[in-house]
């Protein structure tokens, strides 16, 4: 199949977009477009109705409207109606694991087209509608021509990828580099004088482990300040843990942080962290957008998982065991501890990003597997 002539569509999860999968998608949906590919993206609509958002002239949203949320799953019957209606202008529809809704209007879609099937991560916490879902993502695993895997532990290792390793490549996730601005990135700087910056982002919720990094804070010297972006529903019980161990003032959560702010945080810290704790962190984006600005990246060795894979121990960053305050804490002490190893990881961070992880090689790499259909 050749490049040339080719009309993709990005099939999975919601808009505005909020997580990894569904900036994964856009991503995707933009930089092909760009390229002169024909390329939409159908996802349930966070809110509204159905609507079509148009990105550029070789690219549009197809937005669905969504019932309700139910299992961390947007219920939208109207994707089947739309995906039945549009389907056959695609030549190639790439679906996004996991999203049941999205599987399910894909086989009743009456699609005869090829399937590429992108595995983002395994269905963790919800054990019961893994249970209800496992027929689809069985079928979706046969029906795929293609499955894509963000990291080569996720196929090593995975349970559901064993039977479909003939047909599955490698495509690491990529993203454009972050560009702070030196005057924004001051600002920030100047709230903490003398202090060594840690951040971290994501949403406050339990897989995240930010239970651990608070009480790493704990364990550093008064010259470090731990940041954390984000918003979730376990605001309320981080800043009590905060105020219990007396860490006002060193641990912060600024809640949500904007996309325009964003580069300036990266800019600003010293550390970048991930203190995640389960396998539902399958890949963890922040880590190259803080290695895109040339920042080490503290993360953790969770099993089966390629956040470990993401942030190469000893070059970009150091990785610990999940769930250890101690060992978050001793990692950014050893990452900072003196210039010339500081110095070290910056390089290996941001050589590590323009290696394996920018937007750039993620469209190539699709485009080849695409065309090879």
């Amino acid at each position: 199949m050749n490049e040339d002539g080719l009309r993709i569509l990005q099939l999975g999860k919601f808009y505005p977009i909020r997580g990894g999968v569904e900036k994964v998608a856009y991503d995707l949906m933009e930089g092909l477009s760009e390229r002169g590919v024909r390329c939409d993206m159908m996802c349930a609509a966070s809110h509204g109705g159905s609507r079509v958002i148009p990105v550029n002239g070789h690219a549009n949203v197809l937005c669905c409207h969504t019932w309700f949320k139910a299992a961390a799953t947007m219920i939208s019957p109207a994707m089947i109606a739309s995906l039945r209606r549009e389907c056959h202008k695609y030549d190639i529809i790439h679906l996004h694991h996991p999203d049941p809704m999205a599987c399910l209007a894909l086989m009743l879609s009456g699609y005869k087209g090829k399937v590429v099937l992108h595995w983002h991560s395994d269905i963790q916490k919800q054990k019961t509608l893994l249970r209800l879902y496992k027929p689809l993502q069985q079928w979706s695993l046969r029906r795929a021509d293609v499955v894509v895997v963000t990291t080569p532990v996720y196929l090593e290792e995975s349970p559901f990828l064993q039977g479909v390793r003939h047909k599955a490549v490698c495509l690491p996730i990529g993203v454009k580099a972050m560009r702070p601005e030196p005057g924004e990135v001051e600002k920030i700087r100047s709230r903490y004088p003398g202090k060594k910056i840690v951040f971290s982002l994501g949403r406050l919720v339990a897989y995240k482990g930010y239970y651990y990094l608070v009480a790493a804070a704990k364990h550093l010297g008064s010259d470090y300040v731990v940041l954390i972006g984000g918003t979730g529903a376990l605001r309320g019980e981080l800043e009590k843990e905060i105020a219990e161990l007396g860490l006002q003032g060193k641990v912060e959560l600024l809640g949500r942080i904007g996309d325009e702010e964003l580069p300036a945080y990266y800019g600003a810290c010293d550390v970048f962290c991930l203190s995640s704790v389960q396998k539902t962190e399958a890949f963890g984006i922040v880590q190259i957008e803080a290695m895109s600005c040339g920042k080490p990246v503290v993360a953790t060795n969770i099993p089966q998982s390629g956040v470990a894979w993401v942030n190469a121990h000893g070059v970009s960053g150091l990785n610990v065991e999940p769930g250890d305050a101690r060992a978050l804490a001793r990692a950014i002490e050893d990452i900072t501890k003196d210039e010339a190893a500081y110095r070290q990881y910056v390089a290996g961070a941001a050589s590590r990003y323009r290696e394996l992880f920018t937007q750039e090689q993620m469209i190539n790499k699709c485009i080849k597997i695409y065309t090879k259909l």
